[in-house]
């Protein structure tokens, strides 16, 4: 399977999180509900480098583009 980043996911596309990068910002994310093995589908993309609005296992969440990097999915 191919993997990568959320900031890579178009519109309407979704994957599987295998993954995160960043350890600190890994336990932000984890309490927020984005586990390993989530389906993330991308939602919106915020004009102007705002941020992405994903849905994660049928909950809406918005994250900073700093946080969706380090989010490694699996397609």
């Amino acid at each position: 399977m191919t993997t990568q980043r959320v900031t890579q996911l178009q519109k309407g596309h979704s994957g599987t999180v295998i993954r995160f990068t960043d350890d600190k910002i890994a336990s932000k994310l984890l309490s927020m509900g984005v586990l390993p093995k989530s389906v993330i589908r991308m939602i919106k993309i915020a004009p102007f480098n705002g941020g992405y609005y994903l849905k994660v296992d049928g909950n809406n969440l918005a994250v900073r583009v700093s946080e969706a990097e380090n989010i490694v999915v699996e397609l």
